[in-house]
Protein backbone atom coordinates (compact mmCIF):
# COMPACT_ATOMS: atom_id res chain seq x y z
CA UNK A 1 0.00 0.00 0.00
CA UNK A 2 2.92 2.35 0.57
CA UNK A 3 4.68 1.93 -2.37
CA UNK A 4 1.21 2.85 -4.14
CA UNK A 5 0.83 5.88 -2.55
CA UNK A 6 4.70 6.89 -2.83
CA UNK A 7 3.86 5.76 -6.75
CA UNK A 8 0.98 8.56 -6.99
CA UNK A 9 2.64 11.22 -4.35
CA UNK A 10 5.70 10.95 -6.76
CA UNK A 11 4.74 11.91 -10.29
CA UNK A 12 6.72 14.47 -11.00
CA UNK A 13 4.74 17.70 -12.98
CA UNK A 14 6.47 17.05 -16.35
CA UNK A 15 5.32 13.05 -16.42
CA UNK A 16 1.66 13.98 -15.95
CA UNK A 17 1.68 17.47 -17.83
CA UNK A 18 3.42 16.39 -21.47
CA UNK A 19 0.88 14.15 -22.55
CA UNK A 20 -2.03 16.10 -21.30
CA UNK A 21 -0.30 19.41 -23.28
CA UNK A 22 -0.33 16.78 -26.58
CA UNK A 23 -3.94 15.80 -25.79
CA UNK A 24 -5.07 19.22 -25.15
CA UNK A 25 -3.07 20.42 -28.49
CA UNK A 26 -4.18 17.92 -30.63
CA UNK A 27 -7.92 18.61 -29.26
CA UNK A 28 -7.95 21.90 -29.47
CA UNK A 29 -6.28 21.30 -33.35
CA UNK A 30 -9.04 19.64 -33.95
CA UNK A 31 -11.59 22.95 -33.88
CA UNK A 32 -9.17 25.33 -35.27
CA UNK A 33 -8.77 22.55 -38.36
CA UNK A 34 -12.75 22.87 -38.56
CA UNK A 35 -13.25 26.28 -38.12
CA UNK A 36 -10.04 26.81 -40.79
CA UNK A 37 -11.74 24.35 -43.36
CA UNK A 38 -15.27 25.92 -43.04
CA UNK A 39 -13.54 28.96 -43.54
CA UNK A 40 -12.66 28.40 -46.51
CA UNK A 41 -16.21 26.60 -47.44
CA UNK A 42 -17.88 29.65 -46.33
CA UNK A 43 -17.63 32.13 -43.53
CA UNK A 44 -21.45 31.67 -42.64
CA UNK A 45 -20.63 28.42 -42.13
CA UNK A 46 -18.05 29.23 -40.11
CA UNK A 47 -20.07 31.52 -37.82
CA UNK A 48 -22.78 29.59 -37.30
CA UNK A 49 -20.75 26.64 -36.47
CA UNK A 50 -18.76 28.57 -34.39
CA UNK A 51 -21.97 30.08 -32.41
CA UNK A 52 -23.72 26.28 -32.52
CA UNK A 53 -20.85 24.94 -30.90
CA UNK A 54 -21.09 27.66 -27.51
CA UNK A 55 -23.99 26.16 -26.90
CA UNK A 56 -23.03 22.95 -27.48
CA UNK A 57 -20.65 23.67 -24.58
CA UNK A 58 -22.98 24.80 -22.47
CA UNK A 59 -24.40 21.49 -22.34
CA UNK A 60 -21.01 19.69 -22.44
CA UNK A 61 -20.14 21.72 -18.89
CA UNK A 62 -22.82 19.82 -16.83
CA UNK A 63 -20.51 16.68 -17.31
CA UNK A 64 -17.90 18.68 -15.98
CA UNK A 65 -20.04 18.16 -12.65
CA UNK A 66 -18.75 14.55 -11.82
CA UNK A 67 -15.21 14.37 -13.93
CA UNK A 68 -14.11 18.03 -11.81
CA UNK A 69 -15.39 16.16 -8.81
CA UNK A 70 -13.63 12.94 -9.60
CA UNK A 71 -10.56 14.02 -11.03
CA UNK A 72 -9.95 15.74 -6.94
CA UNK A 73 -11.67 13.04 -4.82
CA UNK A 74 -10.19 10.32 -6.63
CA UNK A 75 -6.84 12.32 -6.35
CA UNK A 76 -6.92 13.23 -3.12
CA UNK A 77 -7.66 9.41 -1.98
CA UNK A 78 -4.62 7.94 -3.95
CA UNK A 79 -2.36 10.44 -2.60
CA UNK A 80 -4.22 9.60 1.35
CA UNK A 81 -3.71 5.66 0.48
CA UNK A 82 -6.95 4.92 0.17
CA UNK A 83 -7.29 2.86 -3.14
CA UNK A 84 -10.63 1.32 -2.60
CA UNK A 85 -12.08 4.30 -2.03
CA UNK A 86 -11.04 5.82 -5.30
CA UNK A 87 -12.21 2.93 -7.44
CA UNK A 88 -15.38 3.28 -5.79
CA UNK A 89 -15.74 6.83 -6.43
CA UNK A 90 -14.36 6.41 -10.17
CA UNK A 91 -17.56 3.75 -10.80
CA UNK A 92 -19.72 6.63 -8.93
CA UNK A 93 -18.10 9.24 -11.38
CA UNK A 94 -18.98 6.64 -14.63
CA UNK A 95 -22.41 6.13 -13.29
CA UNK A 96 -23.70 9.64 -12.99
CA UNK A 97 -22.16 10.88 -16.53
CA UNK A 98 -24.29 8.18 -17.67
CA UNK A 99 -27.69 9.15 -17.10
CA UNK A 100 -26.36 12.86 -17.41
CA UNK A 101 -25.52 12.19 -21.05
CA UNK A 102 -28.51 10.75 -21.61
CA UNK A 103 -31.05 13.36 -20.51
CA UNK A 104 -28.47 16.55 -22.13
CA UNK A 105 -28.86 14.66 -25.31
CA UNK A 106 -32.40 14.79 -25.27
CA UNK A 107 -32.69 17.98 -24.47
CA UNK A 108 -30.74 19.01 -27.22
CA UNK A 109 -32.34 17.41 -29.90
CA UNK A 110 -35.57 17.94 -28.60
CA UNK A 111 -34.91 21.91 -27.98
CA UNK A 112 -32.17 22.68 -30.06
CA UNK A 113 -33.67 25.13 -32.68
CA UNK A 114 -35.14 26.94 -29.55
CA UNK A 115 -32.21 27.52 -27.86
CA UNK A 116 -29.78 28.39 -31.16
CA UNK A 117 -32.75 31.23 -31.69
CA UNK A 118 -31.76 32.70 -28.62
CA UNK A 119 -27.98 33.98 -30.32
CA UNK A 120 -29.98 36.18 -32.26
CA UNK A 121 -28.32 35.04 -35.82
CA UNK A 122 -30.10 34.19 -38.98
CA UNK A 123 -30.60 33.31 -43.01
CA UNK A 124 -27.50 30.74 -43.74
CA UNK A 125 -26.16 31.06 -40.53
CA UNK A 126 -28.80 29.80 -38.50
CA UNK A 127 -29.01 26.97 -40.61
CA UNK A 128 -25.40 25.92 -40.84
CA UNK A 129 -25.73 26.30 -36.64
CA UNK A 130 -29.16 24.55 -36.56
CA UNK A 131 -27.39 21.54 -38.71
CA UNK A 132 -24.49 21.34 -36.07
CA UNK A 133 -26.52 21.35 -33.28
CA UNK A 134 -28.71 18.58 -34.30
CA UNK A 135 -26.16 16.19 -35.52
CA UNK A 136 -23.93 17.04 -32.94
CA UNK A 137 -26.39 16.82 -30.37
CA UNK A 138 -26.17 13.06 -30.52
CA UNK A 139 -22.71 12.63 -29.94
CA UNK A 140 -22.90 14.56 -26.12
CA UNK A 141 -23.81 11.40 -24.89
CA UNK A 142 -20.46 10.09 -25.72
CA UNK A 143 -19.19 13.44 -24.65
CA UNK A 144 -20.34 12.65 -21.15
CA UNK A 145 -18.90 9.37 -20.83
CA UNK A 146 -15.55 10.43 -22.24
CA UNK A 147 -15.18 13.02 -19.92
CA UNK A 148 -16.01 10.77 -17.20
CA UNK A 149 -13.41 7.80 -18.20
CA UNK A 150 -10.82 10.64 -19.21
CA UNK A 151 -10.95 12.01 -15.31
CA UNK A 152 -10.50 8.56 -13.76
CA UNK A 153 -7.96 7.67 -16.49
CA UNK A 154 -5.69 11.21 -15.66
CA UNK A 155 -6.50 11.05 -11.67
CA UNK A 156 -4.17 7.62 -12.04
CA UNK A 157 -1.85 9.05 -13.35
CA UNK A 158 -2.11 7.29 -17.01
CA UNK A 159 -2.79 10.56 -18.99
CA UNK A 160 -0.37 9.08 -21.48
CA UNK A 161 -3.19 6.81 -22.80
CA UNK A 162 -6.09 9.50 -22.75
CA UNK A 163 -3.73 11.41 -24.76
CA UNK A 164 -3.06 8.61 -27.37
CA UNK A 165 -7.47 8.07 -27.49
CA UNK A 166 -7.07 12.14 -28.77
CA UNK A 167 -4.81 11.51 -31.33
CA UNK A 168 -6.98 8.79 -33.29
CA UNK A 169 -10.35 11.25 -32.51
CA UNK A 170 -8.09 14.15 -34.09
CA UNK A 171 -7.85 11.81 -37.12
CA UNK A 172 -11.07 10.48 -37.34
CA UNK A 173 -12.45 14.36 -37.33
CA UNK A 174 -10.04 15.62 -39.35
CA UNK A 175 -10.50 13.27 -42.10
CA UNK A 176 -13.87 13.63 -41.91
CA UNK A 177 -13.26 17.75 -42.61
CA UNK A 178 -11.16 16.75 -45.43
CA UNK A 179 -13.86 14.94 -47.29
CA UNK A 180 -16.83 16.82 -45.90
CA UNK A 181 -15.27 20.45 -47.26
CA UNK A 182 -12.77 19.48 -50.20
CA UNK A 183 -14.70 16.39 -51.72
CA UNK A 184 -11.52 14.85 -51.80
CA UNK A 185 -11.22 11.63 -54.25
CA UNK A 186 -14.46 12.54 -55.82
CA UNK A 187 -16.44 12.28 -52.54
CA UNK A 188 -19.21 14.61 -52.51
CA UNK A 189 -19.02 17.80 -50.86
CA UNK A 190 -21.40 17.55 -47.42
CA UNK A 191 -19.91 20.89 -45.63
CA UNK A 192 -21.21 21.14 -41.99
CA UNK A 193 -23.36 18.08 -42.30
CA UNK A 194 -19.84 15.98 -42.76
CA UNK A 195 -18.02 18.05 -40.48
CA UNK A 196 -20.75 17.10 -37.39
CA UNK A 197 -20.54 13.20 -38.42
CA UNK A 198 -17.18 13.07 -37.88
CA UNK A 199 -17.29 15.04 -34.58
CA UNK A 200 -20.03 12.13 -33.77
CA UNK A 201 -17.89 9.32 -35.54
CA UNK A 202 -15.13 10.88 -33.43
CA UNK A 203 -16.70 10.49 -30.11
CA UNK A 204 -18.02 7.25 -30.10
CA UNK A 205 -14.70 5.72 -30.80
CA UNK A 206 -12.98 7.72 -27.50
CA UNK A 207 -15.70 5.92 -25.31
CA UNK A 208 -14.86 2.22 -26.69
CA UNK A 209 -11.05 3.39 -26.37
CA UNK A 210 -11.30 4.50 -22.87
CA UNK A 211 -12.96 2.02 -21.75
CA UNK A 212 -10.15 -0.08 -23.33
CA UNK A 213 -7.53 1.31 -21.18
CA UNK A 214 -9.60 1.48 -17.90
CA UNK A 215 -9.92 -1.92 -17.88
CA UNK A 216 -6.23 -2.65 -19.05
CA UNK A 217 -4.44 -0.12 -17.05
CA UNK A 218 -6.70 -0.17 -14.04
CA UNK A 219 -8.34 -3.73 -13.90
CA UNK A 220 -11.87 -1.80 -13.39
CA UNK A 221 -14.62 -3.06 -15.44
CA UNK A 222 -17.19 -0.63 -15.83
CA UNK A 223 -21.00 -2.60 -16.39
CA UNK A 224 -24.25 -2.53 -16.34
CA UNK A 225 -24.59 -2.81 -12.91
CA UNK A 226 -22.48 0.23 -12.20
CA UNK A 227 -25.06 2.51 -13.97
CA UNK A 228 -27.76 1.71 -11.25
CA UNK A 229 -25.79 1.37 -7.98
CA UNK A 230 -24.50 4.08 -6.18
CA UNK A 231 -23.25 4.85 -2.73
CA UNK A 232 -24.78 8.21 -1.44
CA UNK A 233 -21.99 9.15 0.71
CA UNK A 234 -19.85 9.26 -2.70
CA UNK A 235 -22.72 11.10 -4.77
CA UNK A 236 -22.61 13.96 -1.80
CA UNK A 237 -18.82 14.10 -2.21
CA UNK A 238 -18.56 14.83 -6.03
CA UNK A 239 -21.41 17.08 -6.17
CA UNK A 240 -20.41 19.40 -3.36
CA UNK A 241 -17.25 19.72 -5.46
CA UNK A 242 -18.51 19.10 -8.63
CA UNK A 243 -21.46 21.78 -8.44
CA UNK A 244 -20.25 24.57 -7.67
CA UNK A 245 -17.07 24.26 -10.04
CA UNK A 246 -19.44 23.11 -13.10
CA UNK A 247 -21.77 26.35 -11.73
CA UNK A 248 -19.08 28.28 -12.47
CA UNK A 249 -17.76 27.19 -15.78
CA UNK A 250 -21.91 27.36 -16.78
CA UNK A 251 -22.28 31.01 -15.42
CA UNK A 252 -19.09 31.72 -18.15
CA UNK A 253 -20.60 29.87 -20.84
CA UNK A 254 -23.56 32.07 -20.34
CA UNK A 255 -21.90 34.95 -20.45
CA UNK A 256 -19.65 34.42 -23.58
CA UNK A 257 -23.57 33.66 -24.64
CA UNK A 258 -24.44 37.08 -23.59
CA UNK A 259 -21.24 38.58 -25.00
CA UNK A 260 -22.14 36.57 -28.12
CA UNK A 261 -25.34 38.40 -28.61
CA UNK A 262 -23.85 41.58 -28.39
CA UNK A 263 -21.10 40.62 -31.08
CA UNK A 264 -23.59 39.88 -33.22
CA UNK A 265 -25.22 43.56 -32.97
CA UNK A 266 -21.84 44.49 -34.44
CA UNK A 267 -22.18 42.72 -37.48
CA UNK A 268 -21.60 39.68 -39.88
CA UNK A 269 -17.70 40.57 -39.76
CA UNK A 270 -17.42 41.20 -36.16
CA UNK A 271 -19.02 37.76 -35.26
CA UNK A 272 -16.58 35.46 -37.93
CA UNK A 273 -13.63 37.66 -36.44
CA UNK A 274 -14.42 36.96 -32.74
CA UNK A 275 -15.17 33.02 -34.13
CA UNK A 276 -11.62 32.74 -35.89
CA UNK A 277 -9.92 34.78 -33.11
CA UNK A 278 -11.77 32.37 -30.18
CA UNK A 279 -9.42 29.58 -32.08
CA UNK A 280 -6.37 31.18 -32.38
CA UNK A 281 -6.31 32.56 -28.89
CA UNK A 282 -6.65 28.93 -27.03
CA UNK A 283 -3.08 28.65 -28.24
CA UNK A 284 -1.72 31.29 -26.39
CA UNK A 285 -3.20 29.69 -23.16
CA UNK A 286 -2.86 26.12 -24.29
CA UNK A 287 0.48 25.38 -22.39
CA UNK A 288 -1.07 26.70 -19.44
CA UNK A 289 -4.14 24.56 -19.68
CA UNK A 290 -1.90 21.65 -19.35
CA UNK A 291 0.16 22.61 -16.76
CA UNK A 292 -2.80 23.86 -14.80
CA UNK A 293 -4.54 20.97 -15.09
CA UNK A 294 -0.98 18.56 -14.10
CA UNK A 295 -1.07 20.77 -10.97
CA UNK A 296 -4.12 20.31 -10.12
CA UNK A 297 -3.69 16.77 -9.86
CA UNK A 298 -0.82 16.79 -8.26
CA UNK A 299 -1.90 19.17 -5.78
CA UNK A 300 -5.04 17.24 -4.67
CA UNK A 301 -2.33 13.90 -4.24
CA UNK A 302 -0.42 16.65 -1.68
CA UNK A 303 -3.15 17.71 0.03
CA UNK A 304 -4.55 14.45 0.67
CA UNK A 305 -1.16 13.63 2.04
CA UNK A 306 -1.14 16.17 4.16
CA UNK A 307 2.00 17.81 2.43
CA UNK A 308 0.68 21.36 2.36
CA UNK A 309 3.80 22.95 2.30
CA UNK A 310 4.70 21.18 -1.01
CA UNK A 311 1.42 22.05 -2.59
CA UNK A 312 1.88 25.61 -2.13
CA UNK A 313 5.52 25.71 -3.81
CA UNK A 314 3.94 23.75 -6.68
CA UNK A 315 1.30 26.32 -7.15
CA UNK A 316 3.41 29.67 -7.24
CA UNK A 317 6.19 27.49 -9.97
CA UNK A 318 3.37 26.56 -11.69
CA UNK A 319 2.02 30.30 -12.00
CA UNK A 320 5.12 31.66 -12.84
CA UNK A 321 5.95 29.42 -15.94
CA UNK A 322 2.25 29.73 -17.38
CA UNK A 323 2.27 33.74 -16.83
CA UNK A 324 5.75 33.59 -19.01
CA UNK A 325 4.62 31.35 -21.69
CA UNK A 326 1.67 32.46 -22.26
CA UNK A 327 2.82 36.08 -22.62
CA UNK A 328 5.49 35.21 -25.06
CA UNK A 329 2.99 33.37 -26.93
CA UNK A 330 0.37 36.01 -27.65
CA UNK A 331 3.48 38.50 -28.49
CA UNK A 332 4.30 36.45 -31.38
CA UNK A 333 1.02 35.66 -32.51
CA UNK A 334 0.38 39.70 -32.41
CA UNK A 335 3.55 40.10 -34.49
CA UNK A 336 2.02 37.55 -37.28
CA UNK A 337 -1.11 38.79 -36.98
CA UNK A 338 -2.13 39.00 -40.45
CA UNK A 339 -0.32 36.40 -41.53
CA UNK A 340 -2.23 33.93 -39.32
CA UNK A 341 -5.77 35.47 -39.80
CA UNK A 342 -5.09 34.81 -43.71
CA UNK A 343 -4.95 31.32 -43.00
CA UNK A 344 -8.91 31.36 -41.73
CA UNK A 345 -10.16 34.05 -44.36
CA UNK A 346 -9.65 36.54 -47.25
CA UNK A 347 -12.12 38.79 -46.47
CA UNK A 348 -10.42 42.05 -45.72
CA UNK A 349 -13.28 43.24 -43.35
CA UNK A 350 -12.53 40.44 -41.35
CA UNK A 351 -8.95 40.68 -41.29
CA UNK A 352 -9.48 44.97 -40.18
CA UNK A 353 -11.64 43.73 -37.31
CA UNK A 354 -9.43 40.81 -36.48
CA UNK A 355 -6.02 42.39 -36.09
CA UNK A 356 -6.41 44.94 -32.82
CA UNK A 357 -7.67 41.99 -31.13
CA UNK A 358 -4.58 39.98 -31.57
CA UNK A 359 -2.85 42.65 -29.67
CA UNK A 360 -5.51 43.06 -27.22
CA UNK A 361 -5.16 39.54 -26.44
CA UNK A 362 -1.12 40.01 -25.65
CA UNK A 363 -3.10 42.11 -22.23
CA UNK A 364 -5.33 39.07 -21.46
CA UNK A 365 -3.66 36.15 -21.06
CA UNK A 366 -1.45 37.12 -17.98
CA UNK A 367 -4.12 37.79 -16.12
CA UNK A 368 -5.90 34.82 -17.78
CA UNK A 369 -3.09 32.36 -16.71
CA UNK A 370 -3.24 33.67 -12.94
CA UNK A 371 -6.83 32.56 -13.26
CA UNK A 372 -6.71 28.87 -15.00
CA UNK A 373 -4.04 27.87 -12.51
CA UNK A 374 -4.73 29.05 -8.96
CA UNK A 375 -8.09 28.29 -8.55
CA UNK A 376 -7.97 25.15 -10.49
CA UNK A 377 -5.41 24.84 -7.97
CA UNK A 378 -7.86 25.74 -5.19
CA UNK A 379 -10.65 23.60 -6.13
CA UNK A 380 -8.67 20.68 -6.62
CA UNK A 381 -7.33 21.24 -2.31
CA UNK A 382 -11.35 21.65 -1.72
CA UNK A 383 -11.41 25.36 -1.68
CA UNK A 384 -14.93 25.61 -4.30
CA UNK A 385 -17.00 28.61 -2.85
CA UNK A 386 -13.98 30.98 -3.38
CA UNK A 387 -13.79 30.51 -7.03
CA UNK A 388 -17.44 30.02 -8.01
CA UNK A 389 -17.53 33.58 -6.29
CA UNK A 390 -15.89 35.56 -7.37
CA UNK A 391 -15.84 34.08 -11.10
CA UNK A 392 -19.56 34.57 -11.06
CA UNK A 393 -19.36 38.11 -9.90
CA UNK A 394 -16.49 39.00 -12.29
CA UNK A 395 -18.18 37.64 -15.22
CA UNK A 396 -21.60 39.52 -15.40
CA UNK A 397 -20.35 42.55 -13.29
CA UNK A 398 -17.47 43.18 -15.35
CA UNK A 399 -17.00 41.14 -18.37
CA UNK A 400 -20.92 41.26 -19.49
CA UNK A 401 -21.05 45.06 -18.26
CA UNK A 402 -18.01 46.55 -19.78
CA UNK A 403 -18.18 44.67 -23.21
CA UNK A 404 -21.67 46.30 -23.89
CA UNK A 405 -20.33 49.66 -22.67
CA UNK A 406 -16.56 49.54 -24.65
CA UNK A 407 -18.27 47.90 -27.43
CA UNK A 408 -21.54 49.46 -27.98
CA UNK A 409 -21.99 52.13 -25.91
CA UNK A 410 -18.32 53.81 -26.61
CA UNK A 411 -17.85 52.23 -29.79
CA UNK A 412 -14.73 50.52 -29.50
CA UNK A 413 -16.27 47.00 -31.56
CA UNK A 414 -14.74 43.79 -30.93
CA UNK A 415 -11.35 45.19 -28.99
CA UNK A 416 -13.41 46.80 -26.54
CA UNK A 417 -14.92 43.39 -25.61
CA UNK A 418 -11.83 41.56 -25.40
CA UNK A 419 -10.37 44.36 -23.33
CA UNK A 420 -13.58 44.21 -21.05
CA UNK A 421 -13.05 40.22 -21.16
CA UNK A 422 -9.20 40.94 -20.01
CA UNK A 423 -10.38 43.37 -16.99
CA UNK A 424 -12.46 40.22 -15.54
CA UNK A 425 -9.39 37.97 -16.01
CA UNK A 426 -6.95 40.05 -14.59
CA UNK A 427 -9.59 40.67 -11.62
CA UNK A 428 -10.25 36.86 -11.10
CA UNK A 429 -6.32 36.27 -11.22
CA UNK A 430 -5.90 39.04 -8.64
CA UNK A 431 -8.31 37.62 -6.33
CA UNK A 432 -6.45 33.73 -6.93
CA UNK A 433 -3.21 35.18 -5.92
CA UNK A 434 -4.74 36.58 -2.52
CA UNK A 435 -6.52 33.43 -1.78
CA UNK A 436 -3.44 30.86 -2.27
CA UNK A 437 -1.30 33.07 -0.03
CA UNK A 438 -3.65 32.45 2.75
CA UNK A 439 -3.58 28.88 2.20
CA UNK A 440 -7.03 28.17 2.57
CA UNK A 441 -6.76 24.42 2.13
CA UNK A 442 -5.38 23.64 5.69
CA UNK A 443 -9.23 23.79 6.42
CA UNK A 444 -10.81 22.40 3.57
CA UNK A 445 -9.35 18.95 2.94
CA UNK A 446 -11.93 16.74 1.72
CA UNK A 447 -9.40 13.90 2.83
CA UNK A 448 -7.68 12.76 6.01
CA UNK A 449 -4.66 10.34 5.69
CA UNK A 450 -5.75 6.55 6.01
CA UNK A 451 -3.60 5.30 9.13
Amino acid sequence: MEEQTNKYQEQTLFSITWPLFIELALHMGMGIIATLMLGHYSDKAAAGVGVANQLLNMFILVFNVTSIGGTVLISQNLGAGKLQHARRLARSVFRLNFWFGIIVAILVFLFGEQLLQLFNIQGKVFDYGLIFVRICGISLFFESLSQALSAILRSHGYTKESMAVTVVMDLISVGGNIIATTGILGMPITGVTGVSWAIVTARFFAVCALLYFIYNRLSLKLGINDIFKAKKEDIRGLLSIGIPSAGENLSYQFSQLIITSIVVSLGTASLAARVYILNLNMICYLFTLAIAQGTQLLVARYIGGRQFDRAFKRGISTLKIAIVSSTLTSLAMALCGSSILKLFTNDPSIIAVGLPVLWAIVFVEPGRAMNIVLMSSLKSAGDVRFPVMIGMISMWGVAVTLSYLLGVHFGLGLIGIWLAQGTDEWLRGLFAIRRWLMKPWEHKTKVSVSA
